[in-house]
């Protein structure tokens, strides 16, 4: 009998101890996994962060403003072992009815950060932004309210003034044009900047300044074109997006009929230099170029890695290498006009210069001249 209870004693207490090891190691492999899962998926993680953009009528490929800023997904993507479709990706806009329903689209795949690319996509933004709250925004080119909207803005007048010092430098027949997209704003201060670097060179040379009212119209760019350059236009910078690819066209066009006419194009948001190529010539004097890749790069880090600038504009410059003018063609852009460029660069960037951004700031700034 006392044998009988002393192997039942023995075999509960058995029991007892496979009880309290198999707790014990459940404890210890649900640690691990916990670890292991904070380090992989969780904040500062590009496992389960995704991003994606929004262009406006231009389209990705326009050549210039979307495809900065697309070439800038791709970079945070290759950087992030992101795949298109599966980390990152873009929804084309061919009208402006598309904005609100692309933006709505994409907050519902689940897309972490959602960039409206130009200001035309602000007001769909800020209204889809509102609906979904707990979504990071980003929009491109204008100031939107919201706190889950990030502003990012560039001085585009600084840079484009840099763009009429090159003109004026350039120009042979003393008269230069500006092409612009839709009359507003922003585009506005792509004008004054430019027409104020002209006039700083040279306050004679005269600026034919006229407005596309698209950035989706290659074609009317090409006649606009067509009639400065048949007025003794020689430079021509044009800010228009997809619209700018009607200017290129013409201007190689009379490259081609006649390889010793001397037409400039000056490029836009990227280094325009290969739109510019034609033979053994090339049309693009330079490009003013605005790092809207770098930017939307930068904010995609900043919203993976927890720290979205929600609520806050992040305005971009010469002080920050975010606009720039282009040297790729060496040819065009000689030594001598690249030193006078970098010389009126530092006049900007101390301060003793204060380029115009808008038309009065314009006419206040030739008066002064």
């Amino acid at each position: 009998m006392k044998n009988r209870r002393f192997l039942m004693i023995l075999a509960l207490l058995l029991s007892i101890g496979f009880v309290l090891a198999a707790c014990g190691g459940s404890s210890d492999e649900g640690e691990a996994s916990d670890s292991g899962g904070s380090g992989d998926g969780g904040e500062g993680s590009s496992e389960d962060f995704t991003v994606a953009m929004v262009t406006d009528v231009g389209g990705v490929d326009d050549k210039s403003f979307n495809q900065s800023a697309w070439e800038g997904l791709q970079a945070f993507g290759e950087e992030n072992g992101l795949a298109e479709g599966e980390g990152f990706d873009y929804a084309q806009s061919d009208s402006e009815g598309d904005y609100t329903t692309n933006l709505s689209r994409l907050v519902r795949q689940d897309y972490n950060l959602i960039y409206g690319i130009g200001y035309l996509l602000q007001p769909a933004l800020e209204e889809v932004a509102a609906q979904y709250p707990d979504t990071h925004f980003g929009l491109v080119d204008s100031v939107a309210e919201g706190d889950n909207i990030v502003s990012i803005t560039f001085k585009e007048h600084e840079g484009s003034f840099l763009a009429g010092v090159a003109a004026a430098l350039k120009t042979e027949t003393n008269k230069v044009g500006f092409i612009g997209g839709e009359d507003g704003d922003l585009i506005n201060k792509f004008e004054a900047g430019y027409v104020a670097g002209v006039k700083s060179v040279d306050p004679e040379i005269e600026v034919d300044v006229q407005y596309a009212e698209s950035f989706a119209a290659a074609d009317k760019g090409k006649l606009i074109a067509s009639n400065m350059y048949n007025n003794d236009v020689d430079v021509i910078y044009h800010a228009s997006g997809a619209t700018g690819n009607g200017v290129f066209a013409q201007a190689k066009d009379i490259k081609q009929n006649n390889p010793d006419e001397k037409v400039w194009v000056i490029g836009v948001d990227r280094d325009q230099h290969e739109e510019g190529a034609i033979g053994d010539h090339n049309v693009t004097l330079t490009s003013m170029v605005k790092r809207v890749d770098v930017a939307v790069n930068d904010v995609a880090t900043e919203a993976m890695e927890g720290e979205f600038p929600g609520g806050e504009v992040k305005e971009y410059g010469l002080e920050d290498d975010a606009v720039s003018i282009a040297t790729t063609n060496e040819e065009a852009m000689t030594e001598e006009i690249v030193s006078q460029v970098e010389e009126w660069k530092e006049k900007i960037t101390s301060g003793e210069i204060q380029v115009p951004s808008t038309h009065e700031e314009l006419e206040e700034y030739e008066s002064s001249l």
